[in-house]
């Protein structure tokens, strides 16, 4: 059975997570530190890895977003002003994108890539938690046990040939049903907890994330929504095509 993935814990709990140690391609410029605990269609897959050090790469081999969960990684494209990204934020590096990789110190970071061979405009795009937030739309009313809720998002990197969508959402509180997930979906939350209920919680107990946890959802999970206050997420979306 698909299940929700914990990919990391902002109180170090441990994870049931199995990780696989391994690099997405030849190329990849992380292949010593990644460690993979999800793959999927259209090359999709999510984990963490971590990393100290400086790499050039020319041309980044596919398009990945990621999220500092311990320590400082500076990205710096060709003449362009470093980003330097900590505990809390992230950025989504495109396919193709000329990159300067450095960390002085340890860092750890969560991730999710799309190794396709279909190329994104090169582009390099921090993610921060104050977005340009913008009103979306929210659940269906079919779905909901309580109000509808006000849902907000910035949309800032979409590959549309991949459905590939990275950016930051920010929802006030709802309840929804046990229902497949419509998508492959990684989340690190930024703000506020959920609980996620599923079919296999006969005595109430849930999986539930808090503020700098972050999760990998397959397509299809069967899995639901309980929230009682804000919650902000930074995301990546993807419908996989069969």
């Amino acid at each position: 059975m698909t299940t929700a993935l914990m990919l990391h814990r902002a109180d170090g709990a441990p994870l049931s997570t199995v990780f696989r140690q391994a690099g997405l391609s030849p190329t990849d410029p992380f292949a010593r530190e990644r460690e993979i605990a999800w793959e999927g269609p259209n090359a999709m897959s999510a984990g963490r890895a971590s990393f100290v050090g400086q790499r050039d790469v020319a041309r980044y081999p596919h398009t990945e977003t990621l999220t500092v969960v311990e320590g400082e990684l500076t990205l710096t494209a060709p003449g362009a002003e470093p980003h330097v990204i900590g505990a809390g934020a992230g950025a989504v590096i495109a396919s193709g994108t000329a990159v300067r990789i450095e960390a002085a110190a340890g860092v750890r970071f969560v991730f999710c890539t799309e190794a396709s061979d279909t190329p994104a405009t090169p582009a390099l795009i921090p993610l921060h938690a104050d977005a340009d937030f913008k009103p979306s739309g929210g659940p269906a009313p079919e779905v909901l046990l309580g109000p509808a809720p006000q849902c907000r998002s910035d949309n800032v990197f979409t590959n549309e040939p991949t459905q590939y969508r990275a950016g930051t959402w920010d929802s006030t509180s709802y309840h929804r049903i046990v229902r497949p997930h419509p998508v492959n979906e990684f989340m690190y939350v930024l703000d506020g907890s959920v609980r996620f209920a599923s079919p296999d919680d006969p005595d109430g107990s849930a999986l539930s994330v808090s503020t700098g946890d972050a999760i990998f959802v397959p397509q299809g999970t069967a899995i639901g929504w309980e929230s009682t206050a804000r919650v902000a997420k930074f995301y990546v979306v993807q419908n996989a095509q069969a």
